[in-house]
């Protein structure tokens, strides 16, 4: 099975030269909101820093029922599930995930099963990728930048992001529509790649406050509705262009592609 990785390296922490590099290996990439399904403090630990360090925001959870409560009042772009826990086991919150959510989260299970028998399950049950632990800090990177790139349509290397007339600079952080220049503030410009990253998929508040602000709290809800409100503007998100930009109540935000041309921002 070309998808599954076992690597008998030794768990560890990461130090400040490695954190660099990790942090190089994904630097062009989206910061990515992450939740951890593992009861195992040193574990829970060691994937947490791997993946901060890469600028990702990482929640750990060490009960399956506390992540399923979660997951029906915010989004998250992964989520790495261990399978055995005190409560739930990462295959029936896997089960409950596929069945319950409208929305295709990406999973990944790091758990030390190794069986045939245990991979084909997972997989057969909806999981996109299966690690068995112990895996080194670099691989985890690895598999985890892979499934996002996929998911996301991100890329360490594309020197812009496009998305029918929108055009995203990834180094100027400029945006263009219609290959005319629109000015975005930083945030704004944020905002609007994170939006179209997620076409037609509802983002929680607190998942645009942690990817776009970096914050967990703090961010007024004005705040946010006055940037959502500048890109409808500066972009045109209105249904006459075929796009609408439109909250979703006591949730967040939703940027949806109406009209009969719908192009898929996944493939």
């Amino acid at each position: 099975m070309s998808n599954i990785v076992n690597f008998n390296v030794p768990r560890q922490g990461i130090g400040k030269s490695s954190r660099a590099v990790l942090r190089a290996l994904l630097h062009r990439e989206t910061s990515m909101r992450i939740a951890v399904l593992d009861n195992d403090p040193a574990q829970a630990a060691f994937v947490q820093e791997t993946l901060s360090a890469a600028g990702h925001v990482c929640h750990i959870f060490p009960e399956g029922r506390a992540l399923v409560e979660k997951l029906y009042r915010q989004t998250f772009d992964l989520l790495i599930l261990d399978w055995i826990l005190p409560d739930l086991s990462g295959v029936e919150v896997l089960r409950l995930v596929r069945s319950t959510l409208s929305e295709h989260v990406p999973v990944i299970f790091v758990t030390s099963r190794g069986h045939d028998s245990d991979v084909t399950l997972v997989l057969n049950a909806g999981a996109d990728d299966y690690v068995i632990k112990p895996v080194a800090a670099s691989v985890l990177l690895a598999r985890v930048g892979a499934l996002l790139r996929r998911t996301y349509q991100v890329s360490a290397t594309a020197a812009t992001a496009t998305f029918g007339d929108f055009q995203f600079d990834l180094n100027t952080r400029q945006a263009s529509v219609k290959r005319r220049s629109v000015g975005l503030t930083p945030k704004e410009f944020e905002l609007a790649l994170l939006l179209f990253q997620h076409l037609n998929r509802p983002l929680s508040r607190a998942h645009i406050v942690e990817t776009v602000w970096k914050q967990t709290s703090g961010i007024r809800t004005r705040t946010m509705d006055t940037h959502v409100s500048m890109l409808r503007s500066k972009l045109g998100l209105r249904s006459e262009s075929g796009y609408r930009l439109a909250p979703v109540y006591g949730f967040g935000y939703r940027l949806e592609q109406i009209g009969d041309e719908i192009v898929d921002p996944h493939g």
